[in-house]
C-alpha cells in the first residue's frame, strides 16, 4: 500500500527541487538529435556538441534509465573514463575521471569531480548520488574545469541537465517490476499556468529489499527505498527576461551498504590465509561470490535533503546576464556496524557507529554571456558559495576479558560464563567544516577567421576554510581515543615546543582537556586558467589543443580519529593538463568520431592512505605527493538510419604516482605504482533497433556491453595489500526488447541485466576481522530481469 499511495503522491503532489539551470537555451534530449547537432552547455552557452574544443561525452536521460540504474552509479557503464567508488553510505563514495579523484571520510576535504545540477554547483560529494530525476541529458566535462565551474573541479565536471516545462499540458506515468522484490515509479506532469508560464511536476519512488542475507537477523540487507520529488517553474517575465524556480526533495531510506567478509584472515606480510577464532562466527567466505553476512547491527543511511533555486535570464542589448541563486540542506546519518560480527566475543570486540551529519549551502552566480558568431566571443562572470557541515559521531564498544584459565581457545561470547562482566567504551566528537569561496572568471574565444580560433580565460579564486572538533571520551577502550579539544592541542604544541616526541606529547597532553573545541583555519588566493587553439580542417572535422590549470582548494582531516599530531593543513591542489582532440562529423552529420589524446600532472595530491589508528583502521586524508595521468579516449556514435542508433566508446588510461610523500613513520608508495579506482583499459558499445511493423505495436531491441581491465581498490604501501585490493577485469552484458504504440503514448520493456551472471566487487577494503578482507557487492554484479510499463499522455 505504501508503495502505490507513494507513486499516486508522486504523481500528483510532491513537490521538490533541484537547483538552478545554467543553459541560456535549452539542451535538447541527445536521444533525439542526429550525433552531429547535439547540443551542450559545457562552456556555459548552447553549443553544438562537435564545436566544444573539449573533452565531453554526453548520455542522455532515457540511456541512463536503460541501465536500470537512477542514479550516477549508472553512467559508469557508459563513459569509459568515469568510474565509481561505492561505500558503506553515499558520504563516502567518490566518482574518478580519467583514474583521478578524491576519496575521503574527512568532513572538510572536498571532491575532485564537480557535479553541476541545472546551474548549481553541489558542494558535498553525497549530494550527488541521489536518484536522477527527470534527467534531459547528462554532459561529462573530462579533465580539469578550473576556468568556468570552479576549485572543486580539478578532474572534471558532471553537468546534468533536467527535463524542462513544456507550454502544453501532458505528462508519463512509469512503473518497473524487477527480480529480487525491486520496484520503481516514476511520474511527470506538464501544466501551463498561463500563457507565459509553464509548470512540470515529477515524483518517484523506488524500492529494493537487497542482494545481501544477514545470517544474523535472516533479512535481506543492501537495499533501499527512496521517494522524492521536484518542481520547475519556467515564465516569460517581459520579452527580456526569463525565470525558473526549481525545488526539489528527496528522501533515501536504506539498509545499505554492508561490506562481505569475502576472504578468510590474511597474514598482510605474505598474503597467506591464516586461521582465527572469530571466522566461526562468519558465513563461508568465497570472494566475490560471497552474498551473506553476519552482524547483530544494521548498517544503514537515512538521507534527506532538499533545495531551492531561482536562474534569471535578462536579454541586455545584445548581452545575455544571468544570474543564478539557489539554497541546498542536506542530512545523512550513518549507522555502521564497525565489527562484522553478530556479537561481542572474548578477544574479538564489538564496535557500533553512529553518525548523523547536517549541512546546507548557499550560492549565487552572476554571468554575463556574448552573442556567438562574432570576432569575441566571451563568458564573464562571478561566483561565491557557503558550505557549512556538522557531524556528530559516537562509537560504542563492547569489551570483555577471559574469566578463566586457560583462556578459552574457540570464538567465546562475552555473555559466556567464561568472560568477565564487559565494560562499554564509548566516545562522542562534534566535528565541522564552513567552506566559504570567492571567484571572479572569464573566458574567451577569438574568432580569427572561419575556421581558426585562439581560446584563453582565467579563474582568481579566495578560499576560507574553518573547522572544529571536539571529542569527549568516557572510558577509554580499542578504537576509543582519548579526549581531544582546544586544551589538548594547547598542550601538545606546548610540549612539542619542550622538545617532547610527538608520541609522547599527544598521551600526555590529553590531561589538559578543557572542552573546548579546537578550531582550525585556513585561507588560500589562487589563479588558474586555460588556453587553447581549434582549428577547423575540414568542414566536418576539427581540432583543438588546449592547456588547462586544475585547483582544489585546503583541507583538513577532521573526522572522529582526529588528534593533535593530524591537525596540519592539507595543502591546495593544483595540476597542469594537456589535451589535444580531433572531432569528426561525417556521413551528413549521421556518424561522430571523436578523439582525445591527454596528459595531466598533479601536486600536492589530495588522497587517503590506511593506517592504524587505536587498533582500528581508519585513513589519513593527506598530501599524498604528485600523481599524473595519460591516456587516449574515443567517443563515436552512429544512426545510420533513422531507427537504429549506436554508441560507444573507448578509453586507455595510465594514472599512476609520480611521487609520494609518506607520513611519519609510514612506508612509501613506489612511484609507478597504479592510482585506484584507474583501470588501463575500459570501453562500452550499446545498440538500439526499433522495427516499426506497420501493426499495433512497432519492436524496440537493445544490446549494451562494457569491459573494464583490473583496477586498483586498495590504494596502499603494502604491496601485498595492493595485490589484495586489487579488483579483477570483467565485463557485462545487457539486453532489452519491448513493444511501443506508433504514436509513442504506451510502452512496455523487457531486460536483463548482467546476462552472463559476472559477479564482482564495486571496491575492497582491509581491517575485517582478524585481517579480513572487506567486499562491497553491487546489484550489478548478479544476474536480474525485470519489465517496465510507461504511459506517456
Amino acid at each position: 500500500m505504501k508503495a502505490l499511495y507513494l507513486t499516486g503522491a508522486a504523481a500528483l503532489a510532491l513537490v521538490s527541487a533541484a537547483p538552478s539551470f545554467a543553459q541560456t537555451a535549452p539542451a535538447p534530449a541527445a536521444s533525439e538529435d542526429a550525433p552531429g547537432d547535439i547540443i551542450v552547455t559545457a562552456q556555459k552557452r548552447s553549443e553544438r556538441l562537435q564545436d566544444v574544443p573539449l573533452a565531453v561525452t554526453v548520455v542522455s536521460g532515457d540511456a541512463i534509465a536503460a541501465q536500470g540504474k537512477t542514479s550516477l552509479e549508472g553512467a559508469q557503464y557508459l563513459v569509459p573514463s568515469l568510474n565509481f567508488l561505492k561505500s558503506g553510505t553515499t558520504l563516502n563514495q567518490s566518482l574518478f575521471l580519467r583514474g583521478v579523484g578524491t576519496s575521503t571520510f574527512s568532513i572538510a576535504g572536498e571532491p575532485s569531480i564537480s557535479t553541476v545540477v541545472d546551474g548549481v554547483v553541489y558542494s558535498r560529494a553525497g549530494e550527488a548520488f541521489g536518484d536522477l530525476v527527470d534527467v534531459d541529458q547528462i554532459e561529462v566535462l573530462r579533465g580539469p574545469q578550473g576556468t568556468l565551474f570552479g576549485k572543486n573541479a580539478s578532474a572534471g565536471v558532471i553537468n546534468i541537465i533536467s527535463k524542462k516545462p513544456t507550454s502544453t499540458f501532458g505528462g508519463y506515468v512509469e512503473d518497473g517490476f524487477f527480480s529480487d522484490s525491486e520496484y520503481r515509479a516514476r511520474a511527470a506532469i506538464n501544466v501551463p499556468l498561463g500563457e507565459h508560464v509553464r509548470s512540470r511536476l515529477t515524483g518517484f519512488y523506488t524500492n529494493y529489499d537487497g542482494n545481501i542475507r544477514n545470517v544474523t537477523t535472516g533479512k535481506l540487507v543492501n537495499g533501499f527505498e527512496h521517494y522524492g520529488g521536484r518542481l520547475q517553474v519556467d515564465a516569460d517575465a517581459g520579452p527580456n527576461v526569463k525565470l525558473a524556480f526549481i525545488a526539489d526533495y528527496h528522501r533515501n531510506n536504506d539498509d545499505c551498504c554492508g561490506e562481505v567478509i569475502a576472504t578468510g584472515p590474511i597474514n598482510t606480510a605474505t598474503g597467506a590465509v591464516t586461521t582465527n577464532a572469530s571466522t566461526a562466527a562468519l558465513p563461508t567466505p568465497r570472494g566475490t561470490d560471497t552474498r551473506e553476512l553476519a552482524q547483530n547491527l544494521t548498517t544503514r543511511t537515512k538521507e534527506t535533503g532538499y533545495g531551492f533555486s531561482l536562474q534569471a535570464d535578462i536579454q541586455a542589448g545584445t548581452q545575455t546576464v544571468t544570474s543564478i541563486t539557489a539554497y541546498r540542506n542536506y542530512k545523512n546519518t550513518e549507522i555502521r556496524d564497525g565489527d562484522f560480527l553478530p556479537a561481542a566475543y572474548i578477544g574479538f570486540n564489538q564496535l557500533h557507529d553512529f553518525g548523523p551529519q547536517t549541512g546546507d549551502t548557499f550560492s549565487q552566480e552572476i554571468r554575463l554571456t556574448s552573442p556567438g558568431h562574432q570576432f569575441l566571443t566571451y563568458v564573464l562572470g562571478a561566483y561565491y558559495s557557503r558550505a557549512a557541515s556538522e557531524r556528530v559521531f559516537t562509537r560504542n564498544d563492547q569489551v570483555c576479558t577471559a574469566a578463566v584459565t586457560p583462556a578459552p581457545t574457540a570464538l567465546t561470547p562475552c555473555s559466556s560464563a567464561s568472560a568477565n562482566p564487559s565494560t562499554f567504551p564509548t566516545g562522542t566528537a562534534d566535528f565541522g567544516s564552513v567552506f566559504k569561496n570567492v571567484a571572479l572568471f572569464g573566458q574567451g574565444t577569438l574568432n580569427i577567421s572561419d575556421r581558426f580560433r585562439l581560446i584563453g580565460g582565467l579563474r582568481y579564486t579566495v578560499d576560507q576554510l574553518d573547522v572544529f572538533h571536539s571529542r569527549a571520551t568516557t572510558l577509554a577502550g580499542p578504537g576509543i581515543n582519548a579526549n581531544f579539544d582546544q586544551g589538548v592541542y594547547n598542550e601538545y604544541v606546548r610540549l612539542i615546543g619542550l622538545g617532547v616526541s610527538a608520541t609522547t606529547a599527544a598521551s600526555q597532553a590529553v590531561s589538559a582537556s578543557n572542552g573546548v573545541p579546537f578550531r582550525a583555519k585556513a585561507t588560500n588566493e589562487n589563479l588558474s586558467g586555460k588556453a587553447g587553439v581549434q582549428f577547423d580542417i575540414s568542414h566536418g572535422s576539427t581540432a583543438y589543443a588546449t592547456y588547462a590549470r586544475g585547483y582544489k582548494g585546503p583541507a583538513f582531516n577532521v573526522f572522529y580519529n582526529l588528534t593533535a599530531t593530524g591537525t596540519n593543513v592539507i595543502a591546495p591542489e593544483t595540476s597542469d593538463s594537456y589535451e589535444i582532440g580531433l572531432k569528426n562529423t561525417l556521413l551528413g552529420g549521421k556518424l561522430t568520431l571523436n578523439l582525445a589524446a591527454f596528459y595531466a600532472k598533479y601536486k600536492n595530491f589530495q588522497a587517503n592512505n590506511p593506517d592504524l589508528v587505536a587498533g582500528v583502521v581508519v585513513t589519513r586524508f593527506t598530501n599524498a605527493g604528485d600523481v599524473s595521468t595519460r591516456g587516449v579516449e574515443l567517443d563515436a556514435t552512429l544512426r545510420p538510419v533513422r531507427d537504429l542508433s549506436i554508441t560507444g566508446g573507448a578509453a586507455y588510461t595510465d594514472a599512476h604516482v609520480d611521487k609520494f610523500n609518506a607520513p611519519a613513520g609510514s612506508a612509501t608508495i613506489p612511484a609507478g605504482t597504479p592510482l585506484g579506482f584507474a583501470p588501463k583499459w575500459k570501453g562500452n558499445v550499446s545498440v538500439d533497433y526499433r522495427v516499426r511493423t506497420g501493426g499495433f505495436a512497432d519492436v524496440l531491441l537493445g544490446a549494451q556491453g562494457s569491459y573494464q581491465s583490473s583496477e586498483l581498490g586498495l590504494f596502499s604501501a603494502d604491496a601485498v595489500q595492493r595485490q589484495l585490493g586489487t579488483i579483477g577485469a570483467y565485463s557485462l552484458v545487457n539486453l532489452s526488447a519491448g513493444l511501443v504504440s506508433k504514436d509513442d503514448r504506451y510502452k512496455l520493456t523487457f531486460q536483463v541485466r548482467n546476462l552472463f551472471d559476472k559477479s564482482f566487487a564495486a571496491s575492497i577494503i582491509n581491517g575485517g576481522p582478524g585481517q579480513a578482507y572487506r567486499y562491497q557487492i553491487p546489484r550489478d554484479a548478479d544476474r536480474y530481469f525485470g519489465v517496465t510499463g510507461r504511459v506517456t499522455f
